[in-house]
């Protein structure tokens, strides 16, 4: 896959009463940090396909949207918030093809992905 724009957050699919602009004021957010919330292959560091792998278990939570902080590629000095490329992840966390299908399967269940950028 090879993906050459940010993901948008069109909702296109999205029911008009659900696309209000206020609708932050009424939903449940989830701050998740990628590195410890579910690991997929072992290795003792959470990543995004762990994190899309939990999703349905998120949706039951009613979470309706996910808070990410900084998941990009970074020397780590200060939690991830020195960023040194916007365009690529952690590569202890994925790719940028793992977070386009984090992001997909999080629409496909109406949920919202923001991320801290600094």
């Amino acid at each position: 896959m090879i993906v050459n724009e940010p993901v948008p957050d069109t909702f296109e699919d999205t029911p008009a009463k659900d696309r209000h602009p206020d609708w932050f004021k009424r939903a449940v957010f989830y701050e998740v940090l990628v590195r410890s919330f579910q690991d997929s292959n072992g290795d003792g560091v959470g990543d995004l396909k762990g994190l899309t792998a939990k999703l349905d278990y998120l949706q039951w939570l009613g979470v309706d949207c996910l808070w990410l902080p900084p998941f990009f590629k970074s020397p780590l000095r200060d939690g991830g918030y020195d960023v040194s490329d916007y365009t690529a992840v952690l590569p202890e966390f994925g790719d940028l093809a793992d977070f386009v299908e984090f992001v997909d399967a999080a629409h496909q269940r109406g949920m919202r992905v923001i991320i801290d950028f600094v």
